[in-house]
């Protein structure tokens, strides 16, 4: 179901949280913040909203956001255990496609980065296919934490306005 933001705008907050749920990846706290400084007049200003509440959190919450995310086709993929946006982001740059060649990268590279970073891999897949998603892997894993940690967060901030485009009317 698509909402316009004059419906998002009139909804209870339970309704509001609900109905965001997913655009932050298993962090209803970040609508539950936003919701407080309805009413919005734009999309952009919701988006905007939201992530002032990413940003406005503690170091720790912040860092569950960013864990909560999964791997890019790892486990929770092949187990079909998405949620439904995270599938469909997946499916929509081929990572359900990849060769077993790309497969074993992809694993490996993501083994480095947790092991690296501590948190899961985490690019907007939108427009992306899968050589570009595996190049980006190879290219971040030279990043500094606090640079792989400020880039997780915008990746992030994109994953979220394309989820809510696919929203709001």
């Amino acid at each position: 179901m698509r909402y316009s933001i004059a419906a998002l705008n009139a909804l209870d907050v339970t309704d509001f949280v609900t109905v965001l749920a997913d655009i932050y990846e298993h962090s209803p706290w970040v609508p539950l913040r936003a919701s407080q400084h309805r009413p919005f007049a734009d999309m952009k200003q919701l988006a905007n909203a939201l992530h002032d509440a990413v940003m406005a959190a503690d170091p720790a919450e912040r860092m569950l956001l960013i864990r909560a995310h999964p791997e890019l086709a790892g486990k929770l993929a092949m187990a079909g255990e998405l949620t439904v946006a995270s599938r469909a982001e997946q499916r929509g740059a081929g990572l359900d496609q990849c060769s077993a060649a790309e497969f074993a990268e992809m694993n490996a590279l993501n083994l480095a980065y947790q092991q690296c970073y501590g948190f899961p891999f985490i690019i907007a897949v939108h427009g992306l296919n899968r050589t570009a998603v595996i190049a980006a892997m190879r290219q971040r894993l030279g990043h500094g934490e606090a640079k792989e940690i400020a880039t997780a967060l915008a990746e992030i901030r994109r994953i979220a306005w394309f989820r809510l485009q696919d929203l709001i009317e």
